[in-house]
């Protein structure tokens, strides 16, 4: 089935940037599968390994062992069936929007078939009167929006976001994650977002993968059965955000005074 994908008992081992020799163990016996067009956030503790597993699913880096595979074919390296919009724009300056987001599609050789759906994302993604602007003469929700754009022109099958909201402002990044959702359902892509934001992760998510301090592993796998658009204040959504934050050890717990008499 489009955008499936299946994560295979990998381990992922790096060299110690020290110089020792020493071997560092990021993700160990990671295993996961991921259904076609869902969306799917995974949060855990910094430095446990999420962006490097994305990273791996994006075919930018690969396992130490095991196998990661979309489609029933294994993931060697990067590909157009995979998107990725990483935490700030990564816009290239000396471009303007319309240019940054037609750069894939120019790259791949495709863009004189594919020009119109330039226009069409810049449209789509509310940026429609900016096309000639460069990075620096828009705003930081601007330059996130073109990402996006940029991230889906070419019609990926898998959308990988590595803490796309992080830089943002509250409201602009509530606006994003409705305007993220509002795309995902529109063209049944399957997401997976890295996040540190447990309420985030709730908001927008079908599933929450919550990882292990490294080496990584998985923790949980929580479903979110809540129904769309999600309300942050409803009951439900707290209890999901207390098991997720029970799981990670942040939940916190009110002590007992003591009295004596």
């Amino acid at each position: 089935m489009v955008g499936s994908i299946s994560i295979d008992s990998v381990r992922k081992e790096f060299k110690s940037a020290d110089g020792s020799g020493e071997t560092l163990t990021a993700l160990n016996d990671f295993t996961l599968d991921i259904e076609p067009g869902t969306f799917v956030s995974l949060i855990g503790p910094s430095g446990c390994g999420k962006s490097t597993l994305l990273r791996m699913i994006g075919g930018l880096d690969r396992p130490t062992s095991g196998k990661i595979t979309l489609n029933g074919k294994e993931i060697t390296k990067p590909g157009s069936d995979r998107g990725f919009a990483f935490q700030g724009s990564n816009l290239f300056p000396w471009l303007t929007v319309e240019q940054n987001i037609a750069f894939g599609l120019k790259a791949r050789g495709i863009f004189k078939e594919r020009k119109k759906d330039v226009q069409e994302f810049i449209d789509m993604i509310g940026l429609n009167g900016f096309e000639k602007s460069y990075p620096h003469q828009i705003s930081g929700g601007m330059n996130q929006r073109a990402s996006l754009a940029r991230a889906l022109v070419g019609h990926p099958e898998v959308l990988l976001l590595d803490e796309p909201l992080g830089a943002l402002d509250a409201f602009t990044r509530m606006n994003l994650q409705d305007e993220i959702l509002r795309i995902w359902k529109e063209f049944g892509m399957t997401m997976i977002m890295v996040t540190h934001d447990v309420d985030e992760a709730i908001y927008m998510s079908d599933k929450v993968v919550v990882m292990s301090a490294r080496p990584s592993k998985v923790e949980a796998v929580i479903d979110i059965d809540l129904p769309r658009p999600r309300a942050r204040s409803q009951d439900t959504f707290q209890v999901y955000r207390s098991r997720i934050l029970d799981i990670l050890n942040l939940g916190g717990q009110v002590e007992e005074p003591e009295y004596s008499i």
